[in-house]
């Protein structure tokens, strides 16, 4: 009998999809996980207004929404903080050095967002000590699971995630995929 369990990636990107639900931002919701060499989750982190802030879900308002601002654009007119600055906060820099951050998105339409993390995040996620983050990227209608090496600033796979799962389970389709 073959073992149905869900590989390392697929594993940790469910959990950040998991976190993601706690996210406050009306446009997208954003979880992140860092793990360490011995897989083990030292922090996670989702977007959302900062403590004591009222949060945006709430008030029921975007500014960059209203304003129709495109993704990556305008970031001073949004409160809330990014899953992987959150997770970040939250994690000791001893804890974080040599981990991997998992970093799952979503659209407020529920389609998935990419995962790749902005400019500002990367900076951090680098100062943080973090080798390597893996997110899904969608792109022209299909999927690709990516590892980056965040200090030496490439990537190290690109995969198609449909590809990456049946080579993983040699030939089967893990039946809880990553959508």
């Amino acid at each position: 009998l073959m073992n149905k369990r869900p590989d390392w990636d697929t594993y940790f990107l469910n959990i950040a999809k998991a976190v993601c639900m706690r996210s406050t931002c009306l446009r997208r919701n954003y979880g992140a996980v860092i793990v360490d060499s011995s897989k083990a989750i030292v922090s996670t982190g989702y977007n959302g207004s900062p403590v004591g802030d009222i949060n945006c879900c709430d008030y029921g308002k975007c500014k960059r929404e209203e304003l129709h601002v495109p993704k990556g654009e305008r970031y001073e007119l949004c409160k809330a903080i990014h899953a992987e600055q959150n997770a970040i906060i939250n994690c000791t820099k001893q804890r974080m050095i040599g981990s991997t951050i998992y970093i799952y998105g979503k659209n407020f339409d529920g389609t998935l967002a990419s995962g790749c993390p902005c400019l500002l995040c990367e900076r951090m996620i680098k100062n943080g000590g973090i080798a390597e983050a893996v997110y899904l990227l969608p792109k022209d209608g299909k999927i690709y699971l990516v590892h980056r090496d965040i200090q030496k600033d490439k990537r190290i796979q690109t995969v198609e995630y449909e590809i990456y799962k049946r080579s993983v389970l040699n030939g089967e389709v893990i039946k809880s995929a990553i959508i």
